[in-house]
């Protein structure tokens, strides 16, 4: 919610009216922009009941970036039920009410079929909009559809433009796609260095990506000179940070003993984390350690359930592993 609040601080001046305060404490106004204002104070102090009121009665005053802000508690159940159809209604709102925000958070719903029917090139539409209205969370999941090819035609030259604007325009996510980018030389020439210098600039800004993806660079020794602990200390703070491959990544360095004691036990710990957060290779690698009973206990029916796991997530080594399993009658 940070970087959400923080990008709605630009909120347009309206009339000032009179106010007065309720029993709540909450100051009863005539001012949507004010209305607001009071909102995001208490949408910060965690006073999210207080928060959603004041963002609908900014909302129904006309500020859109209320509208927005209760888009965004009905869509993660904050102070209000949990109401995606809610949420991309209020989005709706505040998007043809010119909040780029709102145009933003409207295409990932239609992208990904939340509160609205799925449709890619709805979500691209919305996302050119929120990009050409100034909001860099928009171009870089623009640039997104373009990498992949969803809902557009396969671009990755467009792509990379698109991630050097958000990044450019200080949308870390952006920067640290865009050292991906870099990294495989995708519509771009291959640079290691200057993947490693998005990487760090996108990490040293909030972005975890960027710090999962650094700590490869240096476990590789690509663009950097090779450092185990460097690669170790990036891991543990995307994984603190709530990146969950970087929790598998720093789970492989324990169990193999690079930068770190080798602990098999806190390798399957943190090979749980990231399965139980939803990465993929991280039920694999976690499958492996109950296959050869490293720190587990040996359990050939709770590998075969997790590759299971990872290879209907997506996760190819899950499938080979399973494969595996069948073949040798472990577990299935």
């Amino acid at each position: 919610m940070k970087k959400f609040l923080v990008l709605l601080m630009c909120a347009v001046v309206l009339l000032m009216g009179d106010t007065v305060l309720d029993k709540s404490g909450i100051e009863s106004s005539f001012d949507p922009k004010k209305d607001y204002e009071q909102g995001e104070a208490f949408y910060n102090n965690k006073e999210y009941d207080k928060a959603a009121e004041l963002f609908k009665k900014a909302c129904d005053g006309g500020n859109m970036f209320g509208c927005s802000n209760l888009g965004f508690m009905h869509a993660h159940g904050n102070g209000v039920e949990k109401d995606l159809g809610k949420a991309a209604q209020l989005y709706k709102k505040a998007c043809n009410g010119g909040e780029m925000f709102g145009c933003s958070n409207l295409g990932f719903m239609y992208a990904h079929g939340n509160g609205v029917e799925k449709n890619e090139q709805k979500a691209v539409e919305l996302y050119k909009k929120a990009c050409d209205g100034g909001n860099m969370f928009g171009c870089s999941n623009l640039a997104s559809k373009y990498a992949n090819g969803n809902g557009v035609e396969k671009d990755f030259s467009k792509a990379a433009e698109l991630y050097k604007k958000a990044c450019d325009g200080g949308e870390m996510l952006g920067c640290g796609f865009l050292g991906v980018v870099y990294k495989y030389g995708n519509g771009v020439e291959k640079d290691f260095s200057k993947a490693v210098q998005l990487f760090k600039k996108a990490c040293d800004g909030g972005e975890m990506l960027g710090c999962r993806d650094l700590g490869v660079m240096y476990a590789d020794g690509n663009g950097v000179e090779k450092d185990f602990k460097k690669a170790v200390e990036l891991s543990k703070k995307a994984c603190n940070g709530g990146d969950m491959r970087g929790c598998t990544n720093l789970g492989v360095m324990y169990a193999s003993g690079n930068g770190v004691e080798k602990d098999f036990g806190k390798a399957a710990e943190l090979s749980k984390k990231a399965c139980d957060g939803g990465d993929m290779l991280g039920c694999s690698n976690l499958g492996s350690m109950y296959a050869s009973g490293n720190g587990v206990e040996k359990d050939s029916d709770k590998a075969a359930e997790l590759f299971k796991k990872a290879c209907n997530g997506g996760e190819m080594l899950g499938c080979r592993n399973l494969g595996i399993m069948y073949d040798n009658g472990n577990g299935v």
